[in-house]
């Protein structure tokens, strides 16, 4: 039957073809002609698969080609496609038969121009933005000291030597280096994973787990820092429970992972500074902080004691308390008999007035019980002094035992000694004890009494006349 299809008909000079032969020999056609193309358009619908594979198309003003991105080769694209990105799309046209279709098979995305790649990184920022991966209430405080600080950067460059030699002069720590990429398609994963990585560890286990992470990478063009640009390691950096400072470039260049970390370093040294104080400044503050403390007790353990004395000053004198109360209980006592002998009389008069009226034979037995009664009044009248003398008596030695308490009586007997003036007054300090004209001195069994002036008239011993003395 092929034979019939490849031979014309009598007269004809065209051959047939089946549908399959002629798109298979168009597909030949264009992969021969076009087996590798560069292609500059814009983006359009971008489709993702759960394959793997992506479906977008490149267009221009006039027209719009499909493109079509294989699984194995989705994952080496330096630039993910995105809707609205001008691009440079390297790789071959190819057909589609079963559609009769002609595609362009994309192996290599480029952004076309810097002004391109900006505008994307705005779009992207934006969207990321509205998500709110950026919001200052997210970013986490960075640890004042911590203990192990893991380091995501390139094991070989200048950075890591920076970071680590400016560690050891300030407060040397810990540092766990995880090795990545830092530029080209392989930055953006390892990054991530890096990240990823170090939120993973367990605390407390055999490797520790970092308090801080840096993600460091010099400077370079925005194509070298596109990798930290990405949507997988500002998502990383927003999500990482470690806090993590992003010291990516130069102070002047700015990527996605500075807007989603917790805190931004211009430099990656700057970093190290920021991730640990300076120990010398560390003791002088802790120092410092030391006197102020021994100070502040010092002050307060004084204030407690002027207080002390102000307040013992205001509490009234033990002996004068004393003697009140003892003046209080003479005039009780003296009042006393008085007043049982006129409660006494007063008794009787009243029993004499209700036995009057009494007949003879209950007057008898109402004597009775009032003599009873007047017997137990009298007992207790008798017994009132001495309970409350032995009342008065308990508080006068309970006030004893207060004065001796709070009195200098106590301090005497233990071999103090208390210095006065011969006007009574107190004196407490040398120059008071100069000044004065005599001394009064209390010691435990009694006063000595000396006169300043008669002190000063008494003679000096002399040596005798026509001995030198001795040195001895």
């Amino acid at each position: 039957m092929s034979d019939l299809i490849d031979q014309p008909e009598p007269g004809q000079n065209a051959p047939e073809f089946s549908v399959s032969e002629i798109s298979n020999a168009v597909k030949r056609m264009i992969e021969g002609e076009f087996s590798h193309v560069r292609i500059k358009g814009e983006i359009g619908r971008v489709n993702r698969y759960a394959s793997g594979h992506i479906y977008y198309d490149l267009k221009d003003e006039n027209a719009v080609l499909n493109a079509v991105t294989w699984k194995g080769q989705a994952s080496k694209l330096s630039v993910q496609p995105e809707e609205g990105m001008e691009v440079i799309a390297v790789g071959k046209l190819t057909s589609f038969p079963k559609q009769s279709k002609y595609q362009m098979n994309v192996i290599e995305l480029r952004v076309a121009g810097v002004g391109a790649l900006m505008a994307m990184l705005e779009k992207r920022k934006k969207a990321l933005a509205a998500e709110g991966l950026f919001d200052q209430d997210r970013k986490r405080p960075i640890p004042y000291l911590p203990g192990v600080i893991g380091v995501v950067t390139s094991p070989s460059g200048a950075v890591i030597r920076d970071i680590l030699h400016r560690l050891r002069d300030r407060f040397p720590r810990k540092v766990l280096i995880w090795p990545v990429a830092v530029q080209g398609d392989r930055c953006a994963p390892e990054v991530t994973r890096a990240i990823e990585g170090f939120n993973a560890m367990t605390p407390g286990g055999a490797m520790p787990r970092p308090d801080l992470i840096i993600v460091a990478r010099g400077g370079g063009a925005i194509e070298d820092l596109w990798g930290f640009n990405e949507e997988s390691v500002a998502r990383a950096a927003a999500a990482s429970d470690i806090p993590l400072i992003s010291a990516v470039g130069h102070e002047t260049d700015t990527t996605l992972i500075d807007y989603a970390s917790d805190m931004r370093a211009p430099t990656p040294t700057a970093a190290a500074e920021l991730a640990v104080p300076v120990r010398a400044e560390l003791a002088v503050w802790l120092a410092g902080m030391e006197e102020r403390r021994v100070r502040a007790l010092a002050n307060g353990i004084s204030q407690r004691g002027q207080r002390l004395r102000d307040l013992s000053r205001a509490m009234p004198n033990p002996v004068d308390v004393v003697a009140m109360q003892g003046q209080k209980l003479d005039l009780v006592a003296a009042r006393l008999p008085r007043a049982l002998q006129t409660m006494t009389q007063g008794k009787r008069v009243q029993l004499a007035e209700r036995t009057a009226a009494l007949r003879p034979q209950s007057l008898q037995q109402a004597i009775l019980q009032k003599g009873q009664l007047l017997q137990r009044v009298a007992s207790d009248l008798a017994n009132a002094p001495t309970r409350r003398m032995d009342r008065l008596r308990d508080r006068l030695g309970g006030l004893k035992r207060l004065l001796e308490t709070l009195g200098y009586t106590a301090t005497l007997e233990r071999g103090f000694a208390v210095v006065r003036s011969l006007d009574g007054g107190v004196l407490s300090t040398v120059k008071a004890a100069k000044s004065a004209e005599g001394l009064d001195i209390e010691f435990k069994d009694g006063h000595f009494r000396t006169d300043a002036k008669q002190a000063a008239k008494k003679p000096k011993a002399k040596p005798p006349k026509g001995d030198q003395g001795s040195l001895f």
